[in-house]
């Protein structure tokens, strides 16, 4: 691999943790700098992480130590930040989505293919041997040929536990936009791009109550649609179902289902990395357990920005990124208007990841 990649982060809220854990245990990388807006908070991630420097936004951005940026950042910010790091000859990898718009994001593509700069965007999930092992399963013909999937995210709100829960219920957010990202790309990892859509929401409630922190008892309005539901149509052929809402207080169902002319997959939580693949063939009495066939190992979140020290393309991509978002907003327009939308954008289905380490 030669010298680890050198990384800079803007951004050091709570998700800055994660990816902080996968850094400090991962050769390949190297944590070169810091910064945020609240300059103490990236004091204090620098303060346990000898040689690490903390800078200013501009100054890391400009840093010549600094080969790629990390942006984790509130999603208003991303597109800004991503400009700003490729504007300096920076590759970039963000969290999702890869920005607050379409148009947002087709920008940040065009300016990074231009600069001759590499875009990664989460979720890098669908690395690890949860999905990777569906998506072999899928692969090897074990349900026969793809016919249908469902993703089902279902949550009473996120204002019961989050103590500032505003942002997910302005434009923007949603649950769409907030957990949308993890089942989509987990659809097209599975199954493909995505040509058209079909969506229609709702937003039972305009008010929610904060029900933890500071703040608890405050009322905060809605101004996004809360419930999204739709119907997608695959490159492929394959009808993926997805329900995505925060106004449901539970269900029974799995997070991600595969149906095929052979048989169904039942396909672990997309917002975690490993889980058990299950599988049941036309004609077998139950469900089986699938063993562990593809993905990296014990991944965690930063695995796709580890990759952009090892792959020309990481598989979590800027262009599934956007491709992704772009799904997304159709599905809201799709809402909007009452009619079918196509999918304008499209990408190459992730090559899959073999049975590994990200240090093998």
């Amino acid at each position: 691999m030669g010298k680890p990649l050198s990384v800079g982060i803007v951004g050091c809220g709570a998700i800055s943790g994660h990816y902080l854990a996968t850094l400090d245990r991962l050769s390949g990388v190297r944590l070169a700098a810091v910064a945020d807006l609240d300059r103490s908070r990236a004091e204090t991630v620098a303060s346990s992480r000898p040689g690490v420097r903390v800078l200013a936004v501009s100054e890391l951005v400009d840093d010549t130590d600094v080969e790629v940026v990390l942006n984790l950042t509130v999603p208003a910010a991303h597109a800004e930040v991503a400009l700003k790091a490729i504007a300096a000859g920076k590759s970039v990898y963000g969290e999702k989505p890869l920005a607050a718009t379409v148009a947002d994001a087709r920008k940040v593509l065009y300016e990074a293919d231009a600069a001759g700069v590499r875009v990664g965007c989460a979720p890098d999930t669908v690395l690890g041997t949860g999905t990777q092992t569906a998506r072999q399963a899928v692969d090897s013909g074990a349900i026969g040929v793809p016919v249908a999937a469902t993703a089902t995210m279902v949550t009473p709100g996120h204002e019961r536990w989050h103590p500032n829960p505003d942002f997910y219920y302005l434009p923007g957010g949603g649950p769409l936009l907030d957990m949308g990202p993890y089942y989509l790309s987990a659809l097209v990892t599975l199954l493909g791009p995505v040509v058209s859509v079909v969506g229609a929401s709702s937003r039972p409630k305009s008010e929610r109550v904060i029900g933890s922190g500071s703040r608890a008892g405050e009322t905060i309005p809605v101004s996004t649609d809360t419930h999204v539901t739709g119907v997608l149509t695959h490159r492929s052929g394959a009808l993926s179902t997805l329900l995505m809402s925060f106004d449901v207080a539970a269900t029974r169902s799995s997070p991600i289902e595969v149906h095929g002319t052979e048989g169904s997959l039942v396909v672990p939580d997309p917002n975690t990395f490993d889980g058990d693949v299950l599988v049941r063939e036309i004609g077998e009495p139950d469900w089986r357990r699938l063993e562990v066939s593809a993905g990296y190992r014990d991944a965690a979140r930063g695995y796709g920005l580890a990759e952009m020290a090892t792959e020309t393309e990481p598989r979590a991509s800027g262009r599934l990124a956007f491709h992704v978002l772009d799904i997304m907003e159709s599905l809201l327009s799709s809402a909007n208007s009452g009619r079918a939308v196509s999918v304008e954008s499209t990408c190459q289905r992730p090559s899959p990841v073999p049975l590994t380490s990200i240090a093998e």
